[in-house]
């Protein structure tokens, strides 16, 4: 992490390896496979609680993540309280009018089509959990000095992988949403000008009558996605 004071490098032993035979890794990676496809997207969430436990251990699994110069360049805000969730979704829906109403192109619109998305977002006040995630474009001190971080979208990209993951693994489910523009985040959760709303997530349990567009079960083949250079 970036520090006013000098901080040299040091090594330190490889801390929690892992060895294990050829055999129990082919495992792990196809267990690992088979769980992580389980993973789906959805909009229709029970009214089930979720404990606040849960969500922090899974945003301090994200926080494990590997950054530019390991500056950490995030900030999460996870919101519970349904009058601050019916904000965000007002402000949300209204961004995302203008977006379905022209902004964003009948290319764009027309590749929504098998997804099935709308303008509506009910799922923001549904979910009971909210986590927004923030880039921080640079850091700063206490008076202000800034300092700058490096591979911001790669380090949030990654960070944001690993939430996902930590969420699924905790038996819930989740919807990413990226109303754009998404200043008025900011304001509304008193985050500072240096940092950017990257998405909403949504996080909760399923409704029993959820459903996912059918469009979502088709991924790219292995032969499409990998490639290998021996």
């Amino acid at each position: 992490m970036f520090s006013r004071d000098e901080i040299g490098y040091e090594a330190i032993p490889l801390p929690d390896s892992v060895t294990l035979t050829d055999a129990e890794m082919a495992k792990a990676a196809h267990d690992f496979y088979e769980h992580v496809k389980r993973r789906h997207t959805v909009r229709d969430f029970s009214d089930r609680p979720v404990a606040r436990e849960v969500i922090q251990d899974c945003v301090r699994a994200a926080g494990t993540a590997p950054s530019g110069a390991n500056h950490q360049p995030w900030h999460f805000v996870a919101i519970s309280e349904p009058a601050f969730k019916k904000r965000i979704r007002e402000a949300a829906e209204k961004e995302e009018e203008s977006f379905y109403a022209g902004g964003a192109g009948d290319e764009w619109i027309k590749a929504l089509e098998p997804i099935g998305t709308v303008p509506n977002k009910p799922h923001l006040e549904d979910a009971p959990w909210l986590i927004v995630m923030f880039a921080q474009r640079w850091g700063q001190f206490d008076d202000g000095t800034r300092y700058k971080n490096y591979y911001v979208p790669e380090s949030t990209g990654i960070a944001c992988g690993v939430l996902l993951t930590a969420l699924h693994t905790a038996g819930l489910v989740s919807l990413t949403h990226t109303p754009n523009p998404m200043k008025f985040l900011n304001e509304m959760l008193g985050r500072p000008s240096s940092e950017k709303a990257l998405m909403i997530i949504a996080v909760g349990h399923p409704d029993e009558n959820a459903t996912v567009p059918k469009v979502a079960k088709y991924k790219k083949p292995l032969e499409e996605i990998l490639s290998f250079a021996e």
